[in-house]
């Protein structure tokens, strides 16, 4: 549904009149540079109506342009009103934002010479600034730090007025912080410190490049401003950010074992077992609003050849906090890397996480099987929610990983669909594909999981799709690759079927996965994005395979989407040419794939035998526990949905 946002506009562009401003950037993010945000922070949202995950806004004196990939082209379109123009990022004729503000050959006619662009500080990345200001400025466009975020006091107002002043906007959310037992996490948090810390005494702690220009010169420490990274070393949890369990927070961590980490914090979150718990990791406490005043403190006695590791995603105020000649951000930093490498507990976690999972899954299909052969009218938004009151059933269940994607017929094609509640949501059509992305997290893992349905008969073209989405998912499932190969360099492998048939997706093939933490984790991922060829895949990384594709023809649109986690393991190969060793994915997810919608005749005997010998793997590990449940009806469906694909 459109929003009108003209109102915001013109609220924005009285604030930027009076900073004088001729563009005002407003990203997705906040100071952590999360993906998910918490309603505080969702001031592109608040600005242009677009809800997605993911974009970039860019407000002028009378145009504003907003970004998004193409997982949201077709949601943005959608939401937004006539006063935006949509730049659908990743389409070839299309600058990026970046690209956009700094080659004269796109901005010059809105941004003449002279113009300032203002931007917070808290928002933008070190890494993007660098490389913004100096190519405005050459164009003679200044790059405006704003410590006070314009979008908010156009927020407050707004709030405030329609309230009668009673209210004012969303504030940051402040729960209770909880440990994250060694039994779940494999490894105890001082162990964790010392890692990071022999890390950070490394010689090229700072990259080779910096090394460099850098000679002689010292890791002081490293400051973390990322939720999940502080979540991980620390052993803690929380729930501020929906779906992640992750807390607001920041960690000064320096390199010296005699100078104790700082968890700045608001203290009301911190529980007194908690805090006795940090206490004993010797980990000092302080308010989270007091973190840039400490960085000033640390930037005023450091000595000559001290320097501070700021990870690439951080904040252009914590760097102009330290001073930004005392800053390196060229690299992630040392606990990304890290933390992708599950210990042996996390991995077994995952395959036991995943069984349950399982469980929910087969009982939701299961019963949603029922409901559309009863004939009643079921909603996408209230199927999900009996997705959720199975999974809720579960041991160790702690709360979903991301909203779930119920998605009907040609809801299905919009790649990151979010059903509307309260009666909003479109009926489940059994003669329609329905497409069900969700997941769920657990103190023992975390799972991503979809699965494309058809309750009725699918089309050729539909099965044909399907059986494309599925080779490719059989493809980086069964792939066998040298230790030095990178998910950029995998990407193609899903793909493949999918291009005979002159077909694709506009997203990536697979993403890395925290342990209880955000499902969405980085540095490693399959996909056409550059940035993965700079990661090796490497055995202990969780990932997801999820090839789809989504069809947009009107009434006879449809999405399909085939997506597993797995992780990668060593494999053991009769050669290894060079010395070079081969790794391989052992899957971790356990529900029936649809056999249904395949189409076998453009299946080879190998893949027929994959899909059969998957759906048996499932049988034998859901059945048991299934059973348990006394849901009989759902251990018929189960059986039913694993029958071997006849090869004729």
């Amino acid at each position: 549904m459109t929003f009108d946002s003209s109102a915001r506009l013109a609220a924005l562009r009285e604030q930027m009149k009076n900073h004088e401003l001729a563009a005002y950037i407003v990203d997705s993010g906040d100071a952590h540079s999360n993906e998910y945000t918490a309603e505080a922070d969702d001031r592109r949202s608040w600005i242009s109506g677009f809800t997605g995950s993911a974009g970039t806004a860019i407000v002028l004196k009378d145009k504003a342009f907003l970004w998004t990939d193409g997982r949201y082209h077709q949601q943005a379109s959608n939401q937004l009103s006539s006063g935006w123009t949509l730049m659908k990022h990743g389409v070839p004729s299309v600058p990026s934002w970046t690209e956009w503000l700094t080659k004269p050959t796109h901005s010059s006619s809105l941004l003449p010479s002279g113009s300032k662009v203002g931007l917070d500080p808290a928002l933008i990345t070190i890494a993007d600034y660098t490389t913004l200001a100096p190519a405005l400025t050459s164009a003679g466009v200044e790059l405006v730090p704003i410590r006070e975020n314009l979008v908010d006091v156009a927020w407050e107002a707004e709030v405030k007025e329609k309230s009668g002043g009673k209210e004012g906007k969303p504030q940051r959310p402040k729960n209770e912080v909880f440990v994250l037992e060694e039994k779940y996490a494999g490894e105890g948090a001082k162990s964790k410190i010392e890692r990071v810390r022999k890390e950070m005494e490394k010689d090229d702690v700072f990259g080779g490049d910096v090394k460099a220009k850098s000679g002689d010169k010292r890791c002081w420490g490293v400051v973390l401003t990322q939720l999940d990274e502080i979540a991980w070393l620390l052993n803690l949890r929380g729930s501020d950010i929906s779906y992640n369990p992750v807390f607001f927070s920041w960690l000064v961590l320096p390199t010296a074992s005699s100078s104790k980490p700082t968890l700045f914090i608001d203290i009301d979150q911190v529980p007194q077992k908690t805090y006795e718990y940090l206490s004993g990791l010797g980990v000092l406490v302080e308010p989270y609003d007091s973190l840039i005043g400490f960085l000033e403190g640390v930037g005023g006695i450091l000595g000559e050849q001290d320097l501070v590791l700021l990870p690439s995603r951080t904040n252009l105020a914590s760097a102009l906090a330290l001073g930004l000649s005392r800053v390196v951000s060229s690299t992630r930093g040392p606990i990304s890397d890290l933390k992708a490498l599950k210990n042996d507990t996390e991995v077994q976690g995952f395959r036991q996480c995943h069984i349950r999972d399982g469980v929910a899954l087969v009982r939701y299909f299961s019963w949603l099987e029922r409901e559309l052969k009863k004939g009643g009218e079921l909603r996408e938004y209230e199927a999900a929610l009996k997705l959720e009151e199975f999974r809720k059933q579960l041991d160790l269940f702690r709360g979903l990983s991301f909203s779930t994607i119920s998605s009907t017929g040609g809801n299905a094609s919009i790649i990151h669909y979010s059903p509307a509640p309260n009666g909003q949501s479109a009926v489940i059509d059994a003669f329609k594909i329905y497409l069900c992305d969700s997941g769920a997290q657990f103190s023992d893992g975390t799972t991503d999981v979809t699965r494309t349905l058809h309750y009725g008969t699918p089309t050729t073209f539909e099965k044909r799709a399907y059986t494309r989405v599925l080779q490719g998912h059989i493809a980086i499932d069964q792939a066998v690759f040298p230790e030095t190969a990178t998910g950029y360099l995998l990407d193609p492998w899903a793909r493949k079927a999918l291009w005979q048939d002159g077909l694709d997706y506009r997203h990536g093939t697979g993403h890395g996965v925290g342990h209880f933490l955000n499902v969405h984790e980085g540095p490693m991922g399959i996909g056409t994005r550059i940035a993965y060829n700079d990661v090796k895949l490497q055995p202990s990384q969780i990932l997801s395979n999820e090839p789809g594709y989504y069809h947009e023809a009107g009434d006879e649109s449809f999405g399909i989407r085939i997506e597993n986690l797995v992780v990668v393991q060593p494999a053991q190969t009769p050669h290894q040419y060079g010395g070079v060793k081969y790794n391989k994915m052992e899957r971790l997810t356990m529900c029936p794939i649809a056999t249904n919608l395949v189409e076998p005749s453009l299946m080879s005997l190998d893949e027929i035998d994959w899909l059969n010998k998957y759906n048996a793997e499932v049988l034998s590990k859901v059945g048991p526990l299934l059973r348990e449940t006394g849901d009989s009806e759902a251990m018929e469906w189960l059986e039913r949905s694993c029958q071997p694909l006849s090869i004729v």
